[in-house]
């Protein structure tokens, strides 16, 4: 057991693909060794095994608090704008989540210390380089954090199906939080009775859903579109 804990840990510290090594290294990730080229060894530790021919060894990746997060809002002069991820547990869902909340102009994400995925080396790779970026805090308890939130001011959205407000007839450019459910169960009883808003996607085909991942993109983009005037 204890080996496998020990190998597990290894392989949460390292990042994997050009891209997202780049960007640890231009953010001035603490960077321990890189590998490249040898074939064998990279298949070896490759956790993704889409290493394009280069992994880093890395220092730990330190998550920050939500204060921190208010912070980077603050400090840019705009309304804060945060993502939650309620028991996300598929680290290709978390870090595209990620990749499309730096794009979009999240201040962060939030995510549960338990039953999510953490800020491994898939996270890492699926979001692109972007998790280099974001500010990302880890919380015991989610539907703690939502009142904290809302006492500091910001409306909770919540994505899902059926929800009585649709996604195009939604005011988000007041400071706000969406919050993004599981992948199988959508977001969780006490999370929902914490939301101010239940959004829904508009569904014209016959697939009724998207996974979390893409429901999360669209509506970030809309944030951003109503947040920029478009």
């Amino acid at each position: 057991m204890y080996e496998r804990n020990a190998e597990n840990e290894i392989k949460n510290d390292i990042i994997e693909g050009r891209n997202a090594v780049i960007e640890a290294l231009r953010v001035g990730r603490s960077i321990d060794k890189i590998f490249i080229a040898d074939r064998r060894k990279l298949d070896n530790m490759s956790v993704t095994h889409s290493h394009q021919g280069v992994i880093a060894l890395v220092g730990v990746n330190e998550y920050c608090s939500v204060e921190d997060i208010l912070a980077v809002a603050e400090k840019k002069g705009e309304a804060p704008f945060v993502i939650v991820c309620d028991e996300v547990s598929d680290p290709r869902n978390l870090g595209a989540i990620i990749r499309s909340a730096e794009c979009a102009g999240a201040h962060g994400v939030i995510i549960p210390k338990r039953r999510s995925a953490g800020l491994t080396a898939i996270v890492g790779k699926a979001s692109a380089g972007a998790a280099e970026h974001m500010a990302i805090a880890r919380v015991p308890n989610i539907p703690t954090v939502l009142k904290e939130l809302k006492d500091k001011g910001l409306w909770v959205y919540g994505a899902a199906a059926g929800g009585s407000n649709g996604l195009w007839d939604t005011d988000f450019t007041g400071a706000m939080a969406l919050v993004i459910g599981s992948e199988g169960d959508g977001i969780g009883r006490l999370v929902r009775e914490n939301c101010d808003f239940i959004v829904n996607i508009p569904m014209v085909g016959k697939i009724n859903s998207l996974n979390a991942s893409a429901a999360a993109s669209v509506i970030m983009y809309e944030v951003l579109r109503q947040r920029s005037g478009r």
